[in-house]
């Protein structure tokens, strides 16, 4: 099993969650909240207003989202799914834990002192430049006041 941290479409009640509880690609199980150490960039972007995480650390927010631990098949499906490593690329990045339901109660996720997991992350070093200009989000929801909603793949 990895540990996959998702801020954008896939989270609970955003456009592709579907995707996360589909066992027909693979086991994803939810396993807490938290939010990057490092700040980023969260930008949404293109003609199909997708959320990016621009892989410039330090700039930006501490970007929150959702922690699962998921199988071999998942991580596939996430990795074609994202583009990998075309359109995002999967990175190990740190993220602090602010809330666990996973397996051990929060004796697991306080492993490290610090409540810091190392999870995998999709996030982009492939974007145009004018990206960086764009607004920054601490945080991703497709009906959010930015008036800029997620079109799904099947509606492209």
């Amino acid at each position: 099993m990895a540990r996959v941290f998702v801020y954008g479409t896939l989270k609970k009640g955003q456009p592709n969650y579907k995707h996360m509880i589909n066992t027909a690609k693979g086991l994803a199980k939810f396993q807490g909240r938290g939010h990057t150490v490092e700040k980023y960039p969260l930008v949404i972007a293109g003609k199909y207003n997708i959320p990016y995480m621009l892989n410039i650390p330090g700039m930006g927010h501490h970007i929150a989202g959702e922690i699962y631990s998921v199988d071999e098949q998942m991580l596939q499906f996430l990795d074609e799914f994202e583009g990998c490593p075309d359109m995002y690329q999967r990175t190990l990045m740190r993220i602090q834990v602010v809330e666990w339901e996973g397996k051990g109660g929060t004796g697991e996720a306080r492993a490290a002192a610090d409540g810091v997991l190392e999870c995998f992350v999709y996030s982009t070093a492939t974007y145009p430049p004018e990206w960086v200009r764009l607004p920054y989000y601490d945080s991703y929801d497709s009906s959010g006041k930015h008036g800029l909603s997620y079109v799904l793949r099947e509606s492209r």
